[in-house]
């Protein structure tokens, strides 16, 4: 192998982490595609209602597209440029944040994933609207003209994937508990290792708003018996290239509990004959007004930046 190409050795869900949330419907996926089969419905009887933007009452995705603006010179020298960073958005709603990077000229790959079928139809539906300049497609009622219409149907979805791959935004039906890393890989790989393991497929940037915070919600468990969001570090470590960031807005973590989740795990790599462990560290943060209670200050929501890295 060469010695400029990292081989996987394992990636590892562990540390201690913060106290676990108490489960909510907010943490089930019948949730979220309850929330999106209505807003598609909204969207098709009115295209200017787009659905839910998470955390517009903190004006975030503003401040997530202004950090990143501010950072690309900065933190993101020599890393990442707005030309042709290979951004991921996981849990991407109705793509909204994905829209204002389009939007603020942020031109390399844009991928939005979501585990709701839901959610992806309405992000695809508000970018043929919002960006193609499409009229609005019908809502089609369940099970009409299934057999005669699927082909067709699936025909059709292919197309307009490559149209909206043209415009340089995407999204696509994806786990990120679950989901196979090999269909999400941000540039053709170097090898045929895993994700973590080449620097050609992983994504320069990754962002989560709101998506972890669902997942803390939930009361699934793995094979292992544990919350499913024990995991979630470990994969958003492996999507990441080396060197590549991590943007993660929550209304439910402090910015300490966020770094208690997401500074816990590591991958252990090869690089040629030596071994490291790359784990992510924090390296930026979005100032929100602050507000004091009893005594102690604090922020309504928290994003941090993370930087895939030695440690």
């Amino acid at each position: 192998m060469s010695a400029d190409n990292t081989t996987p050795v394992t990636t590892t869900a562990g540390g201690e982490k913060p106290a676990h949330l108490e489960p909510s419907k907010l943490g089930t996926k019948e949730y979220w595609d309850a929330l999106y089969t209505r807003e598609i419905s909204n969207h098709a009887s009115n295209p200017s209602d787009e659905g839910t933007v998470w955390f517009d009452d903190s004006d975030a995705e503003n401040k997530i597209v202004q950090f990143l603006d501010e950072q690309e010179h900065e933190l993101f020298s020599g890393i990442l440029s707005r030309d042709d960073a290979a951004i991921m958005d996981l849990g991407c709603g109705n793509g909204s944040l994905l829209f204002a990077l389009h939007d603020d000229g942020w031109e390399g790959r844009l991928c939005g994933v979501d585990y709701s079928e839901q959610s992806v139809e309405l992000a695809r539906r508000v970018l043929r609207t919002r960006v193609l300049g499409e009229d609005v497609p019908a809502v089609e009622e369940e099970g009409e003209g299934e057999e005669e219409q699927s082909a067709a149907a699936k025909e059709e979805e292919g197309t307009r994937q490559e149209q909206d791959e043209d415009v340089g935004i995407e999204f696509k039906v994806w786990d990120v508990l679950n989901g196979d890393f090999s269909t999400v890989q941000a540039r053709p790989p170097s090898s045929q290792q895993p994700l973590e393991g080449d620097k050609n497929a992983g994504w320069d940037l990754v962002l989560d708003k709101g998506t972890f915070d669902a997942v803390s919600l939930s009361d699934s468990r793995d094979a292992r018996g544990r919350r499913i969001c024990e995991n979630y570090g470990a994969r958003v470590l492996q999507l990441l290239r080396p060197g590549g960031f991590f943007l993660v807005t929550s209304c439910n973590w402090t910015e300490e509990e966020l770094k208690g989740w997401f500074e816990t795990d590591f991958a252990e790599v090869y690089e040629g004959t030596e071994k490291k462990k790359l784990g992510l560290r924090q390296v930026g943060r979005i100032e929100y007004p602050s507000f004091s209670f009893g005594g102690v200050k604090g922020q309504t929501i928290s994003t941090l930046c993370f930087q895939k890295r030695d440690i």
